[in-house]
């Protein structure tokens, strides 16, 4: 009986905890570090999750969970900052017409589940360790551990996130730029008769929107160009969402009278990032966020981390041999798809900083959606 394949995963957000499951379903033996102690569980307000993304955690086994957990709907509606409804558009269904177009969830109750599953995988865990890639050869990876053990690995799968330390300890230079936007986020009850996003362009902020994730729950966010984070003291967080989001109407004034606490508030600038040419060098290769970021204009983040997993594990679950040749195809196929969307979520705000009128932004939307029906 031969000896099962040894794989560290380095990272346990959406990336790393997806493609931990696929290969432990394998019979892949995984090592699975995360830096954070309590393995993000409890970060994040909330996410939007497409079909394509829906597709990936039916595959996980967790799509009953997600289901029941979540706030599903077929539709995003576009009002005036006032709260007048101008249009509705009904969503695609990217992961096939047996899921819905889109689910809201709370990203804490994501987390969770898939922390779950990995737990249930039989997955070695080490919270609270970080790792560094030693030296490789064309059998393997030393990597020293933050707990002081040193161990050999078949391959490692850095998703350790969008300012991944693995990517640059394996000679990777690229890093995330920013876009000249940025994002406040919060939590908040949900408003009686709030049952799809709505979008608002225009008023204070270049989009106000909100998306429900649970019976009782949504989050909200105002998109603005980035500041100075250090002009923005950490404890004005809710005054100044509060301050963006009292100039929207409609459904806004209730969840304005909620952001009252500035450690619920989150704001984060948009990156950009598409490591080119490859994703890995020797047997280290790269997923999810450590690859490539966009803005969230199109709700693809996660999605496109979920299927970097999924097309990972499956190459590697159906070849007898890893090499250079296997994962450059990992690459080339996973970059025909990643592509198209960071440009296109990148294009969409550029727009908005530009400030053209005329831009085909439903047509940008719709083309890019349309290519991600299709299998990754």
């Amino acid at each position: 009986m031969s000896t099962p394949r040894r794989v560290l995963v380095i990272g346990g957000g959406a990336a790393g905890n997806a493609v931990t499951i696929l290969l432990r379903r394998a019979g892949v033996d995984i090592d699975l570090v995360e830096a954070k102690d309590d393995w993000n569980a409890t970060a994040g307000s909330g996410i939007t999750l497409q079909g394509n993304a829906l597709r990936v955690l039916r595959e996980l086994g967790v799509w009953e969970e997600v289901k029941a957990s979540g706030f599903g709907f077929g539709s995003v509606g576009i009002t005036t900052p006032g709260g007048d409804v101008l249009h509705v558009h009904r969503d695609l269904r990217t992961g096939g017409d047996d899921l819905p177009a889109t689910v809201g969830m709370q990203r804490p109750r994501l987390q969770q589940i898939l922390i779950e599953a990995v737990r249930a995988s039989g997955a070695t865990i080490r919270l609270g360790t970080t790792a560094t890639v030693q030296d490789q050869d064309a059998t393997g990876v030393s990597v020293a551990l933050s707990d002081g053990s040193t161990h050999r690995y078949d391959l490692v799968i850095a998703a350790d996130g969008l300012g991944s330390a693995t990517r640059a300890q394996i000679g990777i230079t690229d890093k995330p730029e920013p876009t000249g936007m940025a994002i406040w986020r919060v939590a908040a009850p949900r408003p009686l008769g709030v049952e799809r996003t709505d979008l608002a362009y225009g008023g204070p902020a270049f989009i106000a929107g909100y998306c429900p994730t649970s019976p009782t729950t949504l989050y909200a966010y105002v998109v603005e160009a980035n500041r100075d984070r250090a002009s923005i003291p950490a404890d004005s967080y809710a005054r100044e969402m509060r301050r963006i989001a009292s100039a929207y109407g409609g459904a806004w004034p209730a969840i304005t009278a909620s952001i009252t606490d500035p450690s619920k508030v989150n704001y984060t600038w948009f990156d950009r990032l598409l490591v080119e040419g490859s994703w890995h060098r020797g047997r280290v290769v790269l997923a999810g966020d450590a690859a490539h970021c966009c803005p969230p204009t199109l709700a693809q983040g996660a999605a496109l981390s979920l299927e970097d997993a999924w097309v990972l594990a499956q190459l590697l679950t159906e070849s007898a041999t890893w090499d250079e040749e296997l994962l450059q195809a990992y690459y080339e196929r996973r970059m025909a798809r990643v592509r198209p969307v960071v440009e296109a979520s990148v294009q969409i705000g550029q727009w908005q900083l530009d400030g053209v009128r005329d831009a085909d932004v439903p047509g940008l939307m719709g083309r890019t959606m349309t290519m991600l029906r299709e299998l990754p």
